[in-house]
């Protein structure tokens, strides 16, 4: 997950705030919003209302009972995300955005020398297998080294978290990234997405 902020009038003032969207996206491929929220900030008090709001209103997480539920969650390495879908979503894996990982490398290296580079990431996310992905990032990694150790170092630290779609069959990279504009969180389940939905006013892209 992760936000974008807009200016909205609260009290008669306009102040800025964290819009937020979820996704939730079937093991069949299906997209649906889930819902969306407001908020003053991107703490962890603010996600895991978010999520808990979710939860109260359908959606679901897998267990051993209940296989049907969310598996993977993508979002940017925001702390207070992480510690919201750990607390709310027990038993989901998180993704890391690559999206989000791609404009860290930009804002690293400019937007000349990041082109080619974040180009050569995005092969480990075409891959259609968890053997696959975790060869070409190494062969990334290896190529990168030589010209760019600092990217090589952030894709060796950031591995576990980039890599997590590939142990969900059918979940591939490419949906691993913002899905609108605005977009924020995106939950992928085994099984359709729930149907939860909410006001723009209330509590509630995944990638």
């Amino acid at each position: 997950m992760d936000a974008t902020y807009v200016d909205v009038r609260v009290n008669h003032r306009v102040v800025s705030q964290a819009l937020v969207v979820a996704t939730g996206v079937s093991a069949q491929g299906r997209r649906e919003i889930l819902g969306m929220a407001v908020g003053d900030a991107e703490t962890t008090d603010f996600w895991t209302s978010f999520l808990r709001s979710l939860r109260e209103r359908g959606l679901r997480v897998t267990t051993d009972q209940d296989p049907e539920g969310v598996v993977l969650v993508t979002s940017d390495a925001h702390a207070g995300i992480r510690s919201a879908v750990k607390a709310i979503l027990p038993g989901a894996a998180w993704q890391r955005c690559r999206v989000h990982f791609a404009r860290n490398i930009t804002s690293r290296l400019g937007s000349a020398r990041s082109k080619p580079v974040n180009a050569l990431i995005s092969t480990i996310f075409a891959q259609t297998s968890r053997e696959a992905v975790t060869a070409q990032y190494q062969h990334v990694i290896d190529s990168l080294h030589p010209s760019f150790p600092q990217v090589a170092d952030m894709l060796t630290e950031a591995k576990a978290d980039l890599t997590a779609f590939a142990a969900f069959p059918g979940s591939t990279g490419p949906r691993s990234g913002p899905t609108t504009p605005s977009s924020v969180s995106t939950v992928r389940s085994s099984a359709a997405p729930t149907s939860c939905r909410s006001s723009p006013t209330g509590t509630a892209s995944p990638a």
